[in-house]
C-alpha cells in the first residue's frame, strides 16, 4: 500500500506518524471517508467542505483543498482498486502530551483500502448510549471515535452491522457511522441536524433527490416505522430489515427504500461530484 503523508507518497512501512501527534494522544483530528471506484472518488467537493467545517469546529487551520485533491488522486493512482474506501485524516500534529495543541503544522494522511459492495439489506440494534447534541464536537466528524467503537461492537455481538442512538433528550439521532431514515405513514423522514447527527454527504443527497423531510422524531419512531434505511459513503442507501428483534417487511427493501436506492444509484452515476 502507498500512502500520502505530509506532502509525499510513501510506502506503508515508511509512513510513520509521531507518537506525539495530537490525533493519537487525544483524538484531536478530523477525517472523511469517501467511496472510490476505478480511481475516481465520489462527492469529493462536499467531503472537502465538510472536512473544513469539522477542522474549524476544532480550531484547526483550514486544510488546503488543492493539496488534499492532489493527495487523493496520487493515492488512487498508486493503489488501483475497483472499489475502495478512501480516508482523509487531518490532525493537530506534533503537540505536547495533554490537551494543549502545539504550534507545528497539522498532519495530513490519505490512504485507501479495497472495499466490497455492501449488501442491499442489513440488521441494526438500538443502544442505551446517547449522542450529546449540545457537545463541543456535535455534528463534527472527528477522530474521537471511541463511543462509536463501543456501540458498534455491541451491534456486532447482536448480529447487526449498525447501532442506532438517541440524543440526550430522547430524540432519534443517527447510527455510529450512518444517518437513519424512517418511513412513517408512507412518508420519508430523517432527523434534523439539530438532533446532533452528522451532516452526512449521502444524507444530504438523499434529501435533495427524494424529497424526504427533516423531522424531529422521538426515538420510539423506530418502533413505528414501516421502513428504515441507513445512508453513508460506503453504504449508499441500505435497507434495515431487522431492528433488534423486530423483522421489517419480508426481508427485502420496502417500496420507499427501493425507490430511494434506485434514485441514488441513478443520480450518483450521472455525476461523481454532485
Amino acid at each position: 500500500m502507498t500512502i500520502w503523508l505530509d506532502g509525499a507518497l510513501r510506502d506503508a512501512d515508511s509512513a510513520k506518524v509521531s507518537v506525539f501527534d495530537h490525533g493519537l494522544t487525544v483524538g484531536d483530528g478530523v477525517f472523511e471517508t469517501l467511496k472510490a471506484e476505478h480511481g475516481r472518488c465520489f462527492g469529493l467537493t462536499r467531503h472537502l467542505d465538510r472536512l473544513t467545517r469539522s477542522a474549524r469546529g476544532l480550531g484547526l487551520p483550514d486544510p488546503d483543498h488543492d493539496e488534499v485533491r492532489r493527495a487523493c488522486a496520487a493515492v488512487l493512482a498508486a493503489n488501483p482498486v475497483p472499489l475502495g474506501r478512501l480516508r482523509i485524516t487531518y490532525t493537530g500534529g506534533l503537540s505536547p502530551l495533554g490537551s494543549d495543541r502545539g504550534d507545528g503544522p497539522p498532519t495530513l494522511v490519505v490512504a485507501v483500502t479495497e472495499a466490497t459492495r455492501r449488501p442491499d439489506t442489513t440488521a441494526a440494534v438500538t443502544v442505551d448510549w446517547v449522542r450529546n447534541e449540545r457537545g463541543a464536537v456535535a455534528g463534527l466528524k472527528t477522530t474521537s471515535y471511541a463511543e462509536n467503537v463501543v456501540a458498534l461492537a455491541a451491534a456486532a455481538r447482536a448480529g447487526a452491522s449498525e447501532a442506532l442512538l438517541a440524543n440526550t433528550v430522547g430524540r432519534l439521532c443517527e447510527g455510529t457511522g450512518s444517518n437513519v431514515f424512517v418511513v412513517l405513514d408512507g412518508e420519508l423522514h430523517t432527523p434534523p441536524l439539530a438532533s446532533g447527527c452528522l451532516a452526512g454527504i449521502t444524507r444530504a443527497l438523499v434529501l435533495e433527490w427524494t424529497g424526504a423531510k427533516e423531522t424531529d422524531l422521538p426515538f420510539e419512531a423506530l418502533r413505528q416505522a414501516e421502513e428504515i434505511f441507513l445512508t453513508s459513503s460506503l453504504r449508499d442507501v441500505q435497507a434495515v430489515v431487522r431492528l433488534d428483534e423486530r423483522e421489517l417487511g419480508d426481508g427485502r427493501p420496502g417500496p420507499v427504500t427501493a425507490e430511494a436506492m434506485h434514485v441514488f444509484d441513478e443520480r450518483a452515476a450521472d455525476d461523481l461530484d454532485p
